[in-house]
């Protein structure tokens, strides 16, 4: 499995979309820390730029990915080598490397800029964890529907749709349900809905740590009582290490049964 990822490792590294993304979040770091003068302002912009992008781009790369390494997988699995370590190989390859873009890129224009002297590390690492998970995640959830979708239109679609709906739909669908119930105790289903959708856990937690849940009225108090403790940090984390394990584990459970 090691073989593999360092292949698909490097081989992503050496990709002009792996320099593009890295370029991207190079720039968007400096023009945002020369626009800001203050880093944790620059913080709370990045984040509305992360929780939405990181996704999108885990999600694209992932399903393009896995459909231009077809023929390479098939030669693969041709030789003495087991299912489960060609695919977790590939797909900590792509992760690992989306998570690095992401994290150097972001990185060096604030390290630069003094990010160690200020009071503002510990929210850029917060977001930096974020990031890299839902990096974790979303990958995950293409190879999913790539594995699942023969055809790359569907499989394209499919992807696209997750996202517009986990990102957009899904915080749509939420706010009516609360709207509509507003007479009833929603505290604990607000909690639950959060932790249902990783973007939306993601999105709080950096909002709680920002120290502006005020923004989110109500439910911002709700929230903080939870998220806000050790306890409840604890609880987001496992929350979001659940929704990287569920679908590398049907990654491996579904490359197992699928007969290339």
């Amino acid at each position: 499995m090691l073989k593999i990822l360092k292949y698909s490792f490097f081989d992503l590294m050496r990709s002009r979309w792996s320099y593009v993304y890295f370029i991207f979040y190079l720039l968007l770091g400096i023009v945002l820390l020369f626009l800001n003068n203050d880093l944790s302002k620059a913080v709370i912009t990045l984040m509305n730029v992360i929780i939405v992008l990181v996704p999108l781009i885990g999600t694209i790369f992932g399903v393009m990915y896995y459909y231009n390494s077809q023929e390479f997988t098939e030669l693969l699995l041709a030789q003495p080598v087991k299912r489960s370590s060609i695919f977790l190989g590939q797909y900590l390859g792509v992760a690992l490397s989306l998570s690095m873009s992401l994290i150097l890129g972001l990185g060096i224009p604030f390290v630069f800029y003094g990010l160690f002297e200020s009071s503002a590390i510990w929210d850029f690492s917060l977001l930096l964890v974020t990031g890299t998970f839902l990096t974790l995640i979303f990958t995950a959830l293409a190879f999913n529907i790539a594995l699942s979708n023969e055809n790359k239109i569907k499989g394209f679609g499919y992807a696209i749709l997750l996202w517009l709906f986990l990102a957009v739909i899904y915080d749509g669908l939420f706010l009516m349900t609360l709207i509509l119930f507003e007479d009833y105790p929603l505290d604990k289903l607000s909690l639950l809905g959060t932790m249902l959708n990783p973007i939306d856990l993601s999105r709080t937690l950096i909002l709680l740590k920002l120290d502006i849940s005020a923004l989110l009225g109500y439910t911002g108090a709700v929230f903080k009582q939870f998220f806000g403790t050790s306890f409840g940090l604890i609880v987001s984390f496992v929350m979001l290490t659940v929704w990287v394990i569920l679908p590398v584990l049907r990654i491996l459970f579904k490359s197992n049964k699928k007969d290339f």
